[in-house]
């Protein structure tokens, strides 16, 4: 079991850490396993330096996020963008391919919770 739970976190981190941009980081704050079968929540601090972006990527899950400070701009492949300003939420479904932009001057911050399929990488790169 203790084996399983450290596989669970070296994918969840893994996921986390992928593509890390200039400017762009994500801070893993908890991994937990759910009472829904084969499911896991991650919560992570992202954090976008100005106009920097998280660059295209995917969830085996929802995310659902929370500006703590600045502003981000959501695209999700064939919708509308969105401005996410601080203290607004947003969601994102299982599977959609989307970014991330800080539109400020300054740093903003995400509260960003994934809950996806255990095993899996939090997040994976997009084209």
């Amino acid at each position: 079991m203790k084996k399983l739970l450290f596989t669970a976190v070296v994918l969840c981190i893994a996921g986390l850490t992928f593509a890390q941009q200039a400017g762009f980081k994500r801070t893993l704050l908890q991994t937990n396993d759910l009472s829904i079968s084969d499911k896991v929540v991650v919560q992570a601090i992202a954090e976008f330096g100005p106009g920097v972006a998280a660059g295209r990527h995917t969830h085996p899950g929802e995310e659902i996020g929370y500006v703590m400070e600045g502003q981000i701009e959501i695209k999700i492949d064939g919708q509308p963008s969105q401005l996410i300003p601080a203290g607004k939420t947003f969601f994102i479904p299982k599977g959609l391919v989307h970014d991330g932009i800080n539109t400020t001057s300054g740093t903003s911050k995400v509260l960003a919770t994934y809950v996806v399929e255990k095993g899996k990488p939090v997040a994976t790169p997009a084209p």
